[in-house]
């Protein structure tokens, strides 16, 4: 066995990282606890998770595994920090609403995960970004060219998982919208940065809200309808599912862009006004230049020189708070999504506390 394997190995059979243990162990909690309903759901995919990334070939398996934070470079096995399995939460939540086991969306589960490490080890090739999970990204570790192969092949492992399952074919062409809509939004994020910040050019709000709904909001979206395919849900249930999923990325994505200007470091792991030293067009700047204030802020942005007077300009312009109304709205409508079709009262229960747990991130 590879020192690579041992580590794949680990995570499939010790699912629960070692500093999740003590959280878990604290007294009861209630049954909608958002921790413990991430817990319970990771917990449930991690053995097929792994088993997975076990059958790609050793080096990009390495890079995989490096990727969930469950090896070092080189193989040897690592507890380090992941993502928290909102995703995967979402599946297994949307087979149960569907009345089904969760065990029933956990291919589902498996594929968009899969998919969501394949977009962040592209997504940080794009954009630069050397580091992922406080450690350094696959790309800096590997080298850009397997980092690219690597995420090629969780695609490509992504759709072999789902086409293996009975109803394969459905869950299949709902992962391959959810992609098309990805990569839409990929492209919209990638030309904002050379649009001007003034004047007929510059990014408009409704623009923005697209970019969050097909970047963010597809694969959430797909995630929940996924497991609910699987689990054998009429297409109405899958559908409303999707839609409420789309609506909570483009909250999530809001509250992360006003994390983003004025989130703690600590909490965040990025530097206070980090999305406006790299002069991002995220919703509270957009907002903020279509204010009085946007002619002077837009000189700020321009040169980079003063991030915090820039985000005293935004909060002062209203922004802040129109942003997190904005975001509040999308809650609103994931509610009457999930209201308009028949779902299991346990699991709609869990949807609704994790919904609430994504959006209150100390914002």
């Amino acid at each position: 066995m590879t020192v690579y394997s041992t580590a794949v190995e680990a995570a499939r059979r010790d699912p629960v990282p070692h500093d999740e243990r003590q959280h878990d162990a604290v007294g009861p909690n209630p049954p909608a606890d958002p921790h413990r309903i991430l817990h319970r759901c990771r917990t449930l995919v991690r053995p097929a998770l792994a088993e997975a990334v076990g059958r790609l070939h050793p080096w990009v398996g390495e890079m995989a595994a490096y990727s969930f934070g469950w090896c070092e470079v080189g193989g040897a096995p690592a507890v380090a920090p992941g993502g928290k399995g909102v995703r995967q939460a979402l599946a297994v939540l949307g087979a149960e609403a569907a009345g089904a086991s969760g065990r029933d969306g956990v291919a589902a589960a498996v594929a968009v995960e899969l998919v969501h490490a394949f977009s962040l080890l592209h997504d940080d090739i794009m954009d630069g970004d050397a580091d992922r999970r406080r450690r350094p990204a696959v790309w800096k570790a590997y080298g850009t060219g397997p980092a690219v192969l690597a995420g090629d092949a969780l695609f490509a492992l992504a759709v072999e998982t789902l086409a293996a399952q009975p109803g394969g074919a459905a869950a299949v062409r709902t992962l391959s919208v959810a992609l098309g809509d990805l990569v839409r939004g990929q492209a919209d994020d990638l030309l904002f940065a050379d649009r001007p910040w003034t004047g007929p050019e510059r990014v408009r709000p409704d623009e923005y809200r697209a970019m969050a709904e097909h970047k963010t909001g597809s694969l959430l979206g797909c995630a929940a309808a996924l497991g609910a395919v699987l689990g054998g849900a009429a297409p109405e249930t899958a559908a409303a599912l999707d839609r409420a999923g789309r609506h909570l990325g483009i909250a999530f994505q809001i509250v992360d862009d006003v994390l983003g200007i004025w989130g703690d470091p600590r909490v965040t792991g990025k530097p206070v006004h980090g999305d406006l030293r790299e002069r991002k067009k995220t919703l509270p700047v957009l907002v903020a230049l279509g204010s009085p204030q946007g002619g002077r802020l837009a000189a700020l942005l321009e040169t980079g020189d003063d991030p915090g007077a820039a985000a005293e300009l935004i909060e002062r312009a209203g922004a802040r708070a129109a942003a997190m109304t904005e975001a509040w709205r999308h809650v609103a409508a994931v509610e009457s999504a999930l209201a308009g079709v028949p779902l299991e009262a346990t699991a709609r229960g869990e949807l609704r506390s994790l919904l609430g747990f994504l959006i209150r991130r100390d914002v």
